[in-house]
C-alpha cells in the first residue's frame, strides 16, 4: 500500500486531535476557543439587527437546501464538461461520496457524544445567552441537545476532499469556501461549537477519508457501481455515442 505511512499519520492526527479536546473536558485551549467565539457572536446578536437577521435567515431549515445547491453547482460545473462515460463515472463518484458519508456517520453513532450546543450549555450554566429564534421571532436553529460532531461540517468536508482527490486544488478551494460559509451560521447562532467542526468533523474525516481516498477504496467502489449500472442507461450511452 503506497500511502500506508500517510494514512497512519493522518489516523494518528485524527485521534490526537480528538483526545486533545476530549481529555481536558470543559477546560484548556479548545474550551477557551469555543467560549470566546460563542460570546463574540452572541454579543453581536444584541448589538446589530442586521447581523441578527443574517444569522436568523441562514439558520432556517430551507437554507440547508442552498448549501446543497452550491455543492450541486460545483459538481455540475465539472460534470457538464464530461463525455457520456465521464458523466456516468461522476454519478458513481457521487454515490461513493454518499456511502462515505454513511460510514462517517457510523463513527458519530459509535462515539455517541451527548454534547449540548453552546447556547444550551451556557444557558444551563446561568449565563445570559441571547437566542436568535427569540430575538427574531423566526424558527432559526440555535439550540441542540447533541451537537458533536457537526454533521453539516462532516458531510461538507467529505465533498471537498472528494473533489480535491479527483479534480484538484481549484475544485477543493471552491468546495472549502462552501464548507466555511455554510458551517459558520450554526456557530454564530450557538447551535454548534467551533470544535464540533474543527475537532469532531475533522477528526472523523482524518480517519475515514484517509482510508477511502489514499487507498484504491474509492476507485474500487466507483468501479463496482459502474459494473452494476442499470442496462437501460448503458444502452442510452451507446445510442448517444452513435
Amino acid at each position: 500500500m503506497n500511502h500506508l505511512k500517510k494514512i497512519l499519520v493522518l489516523n494518528a492526527i485524527g485521534i490526537a486531535l480528538f483526545l486533545s479536546w476530549y481529555l481536558p473536558g470543559n477546560s484548556g485551549f479548545w474550551f477557551e476557543l469555543d467560549k470566546g467565539v460563542f460570546f463574540f457572536f452572541n454579543h453581536l446578536l444584541g448589538q446589530s439587527k442586521a447581523f441578527l437577521y443574517l444569522v436568523a435567515v441562514t439558520n432556517l431549515r430551507p437554507f440547508d437546501v442552498v448549501a446543497f445547491l452550491f455543492m450541486l453547482g460545483i459538481f455540475y460545473s465539472y460534470y457538464r464538461n464530461q463525455d457520456i462515460k465521464g458523466k456516468r463515472w461522476m454519478l458513481a463518484m457521487g454515490v461513493t461520496m454518499l456511502l462515505t458519508a454513511v460510514i462517517a456517520k457510523q463513527f458519530d453513532l459509535f462515539l455517541n457524544m451527548e454534547r449540548a450546543s453552546a447556547s444550551k450549555f451556557f444557558t444551563q450554566m446561568g449565563e445570559n445567552v441571547l437566542r436568535v429564534s427569540e430575538l427574531s421571532g423566526w424558527p432559526a436553529k440555535d439550540w441542540s441537545s447533541s451537537s458533536f460532531p457537526g454533521d453539516h461540517g462532516m458531510f461538507l468536508l467529505i465533498f471537498s476532499f472528494f473533489m480535491f482527490r479527483y479534480f484538484g486544488w481549484r475544485a477543493f478551494l471552491k468546495s472549502a469556501a462552501v464548507v466555511l460559509v455554510f458551517s459558520l451560521p450554526r456557530i454564530m447562532s450557538g447551535a454548534h461549537w467551533v470544535t464540533d467542526i474543527a475537532v469532531g468533523a475533522a477528526s472523523v474525516n482524518f480517519v475515514v477519508l484517509s482510508w477511502m481516498l489514499l487507498t484504491p477504496a474509492s476507485d474500487y467502489v466507483i468501479s463496482k457501481i459502474l459494473q452494476h449500472w442499470p442496462k437501460k442507461f448503458l444502452k442510452d450511452d451507446v445510442s448517444t455515442n452513435c
